[in-house]
């Protein structure tokens, strides 16, 4: 499915780079691929909800990839959400990495905790992107499955409530950069790695 075009460009060098997923990553990784793939085969809707503690970076930048991932599969019935165990704000350093990989992202509501349209493809929906808690209305709450993206949501959030499965996909925060002269070079380090994962995840899902 085409992507617009400095997405798809982004695509095309991640999907080269799938040899490069440590053999460490790769079973966890997998845990995703059969989430999806178990939904497919039963011809029942995917929903996957990405969980950090703020959803304010790795969250997002995992529910977009995912969204974008399914979209250029042509894996059909698939919706991504993201969530926190508390809501802050999407970090602008993590949308600004976002869009430099190539997602369009326009500001429909300034304040405190923007409200961002993103889109990755011409013919695809847009994604309404701000930070929520994970059980917000907002979010689909029943029979998902919660990817907790980093170690202390997935350590301090036993229970989510309403997910049909759990899949620790965790991620280093480029928050811990912030700041620094590392940081562009470190948010989009992990804006690749995260979209590097993702997008093996679903290019191994089979379609029905």
């Amino acid at each position: 499915m085409n992507l617009h075009t400095d997405l798809s460009k982004t695509v095309s060098q991640l999907t080269a780079e799938f040899s490069e997923i440590p053999a460490a990553r790769r079973p966890v990784i997998n845990e995703l691929t059969q989430f999806v793939q178990e939904r497919v085969n039963a011809k029942l809707p995917v929903y996957l909800n990405f969980i950090c503690t703020h959803n304010s970076r790795r969250s997002h930048l995992s529910q977009l990839w995912a969204q974008a991932a399914a979209y250029y599969y042509g894996i059909q019935n698939v919706s991504c959400y993201s969530g926190g165990t508390e809501a802050t704000a999407f970090n602008p350093r993590a949308v600004k990495a976002m869009q430099d990989a190539g997602f369009k992202i326009v500001t429909q509501k300034d304040g405190e905790n923007p409200i961002y349209e993103v889109r990755f493809a011409d013919e695809a929906p847009p994604v309404i992107a701000f930070s929520k808690t994970y059980g917000d209305p907002f979010n689909h709450n029943q029979d998902f499955a919660a990817v907790m993206t980093c170690s202390h949501a997935d350590e301090n959030c036993p229970l989510v409530l309403g997910s049909s499965a759990r899949i620790a996909l965790r991620y280093d925060d480029p928050k811990a950069f912030d700041g620094t002269a590392l940081e562009t070079a470190k948010y989009a380090e992990r804006v690749r790695e995260i979209g590097r994962e993702i997008l093996f995840a679903f290019s191994q899902v089979k379609k029905s």
